[in-house]
């Protein structure tokens, strides 16, 4: 059964995105990129120098793999719009994934700023993925914007704390008409399955490869444990049941045995 993500007009086998930073060397990422199976990779425009050819993280994300530059370092609309428009004009596409965080404590998003930088690349024709606390007001908003998926975060970026907002991206998942993509605090291969179990659309996550003490072994886990998640959510899960449930019938067994 083909099973693939939609966004902006290109279909996804895979529903693990990944990031490109904290790892011990941009080497590594063709082959977390070939042993995750991912096929959407973030990165910060700041960390693309594109005067140097061997000094350039893009050098290292093969083609056919769907490039999601980010606005990481805006504090406001205004900034992710700017670095957005840079980054198309520098040729990375018309994919954006918007970050705004003026919060340098606990490195949340501003949704209302992520709203307004939202609604203005939408209309310019910008696929838009805009990162979110998981708030239902935001991501309605976020919708009439023009966004392309919703991104609520799992737990504060980069802390591997896995999913401590869960009930409150399963809302977005019933609520929001859009692909919910978790983004930020995954930590284990058992988080990013149980977000798919649940309904997302994909993971997005960075930190729990890169800091992870084999990276390409770790990215291998996440790729499976993504399409792991995401067969069982297909699936239906049985509901579960506040009593024992015998997982065979019993009665005839014991009746035979009675008559002997």
């Amino acid at each position: 059964m083909e099973d693939q993500l939609v966004i902006g007009g290109r279909a996804l086998d895979s529903r693990l995105f990944v990031g490109t930073g904290k790892y011990s060397s941009d080497a590594l990422i063709p082959e977390v990129l070939e042993k995750s199976g991912a096929q959407v990779i973030t990165v910060a425009l700041r960390r693309i120098d594109f005067e140097s050819e061997t000094d350039n993280v893009l050098q290292y994300i093969p083609k056919d793999v769907q490039l999601l530059p980010n606005t990481s370092g805006a504090r406001n609309a205004q900034e992710a719009v700017r670095i957005a428009r840079l980054a198309r004009a520098a040729g990375c596409g018309n994919w954006i994934k918007i970050e705004v965080i003026s919060d340098n404590k606990y490195l949340l998003p501003d949704g209302y700023e992520t709203i307004k930088a939202t609604e203005t690349l939408a209309s310019e024709g910008f696929v838009v993925l805009p990162y979110i606390s998981p708030d239902l007001m935001v991501a309605k908003s976020l919708v009439e914007a023009g966004a392309a998926a919703v991104m609520p975060l799992g737990a504060p970026i980069g802390t591997n704390r896995g999913l401590k907002t869960k009930e409150l991206i399963r809302i977005l998942i019933d609520e929001i008409p859009l692909p919910i993509v978790v983004d930020a605090g995954i930590g284990k291969p058992s988080d990013a399955c149980q977000a798919m179990e649940m309904g997302a659309a994909a993971c997005l996550l960075n930190t729990a490869i890169a800091s992870a003490n084999a990276p390409i072994l770790m990215a291998e886990a996440f790729g499976r444990a993504v399409k792991a998640g995401r067969q069982a959510y297909l699936a239906g899960p049985g509901a579960a049941e506040a009593y024992a449930q015998a997982s065979s019938p019993l009665t005839g067994f014991l009746e035979a045995m009675n008559d002997e």
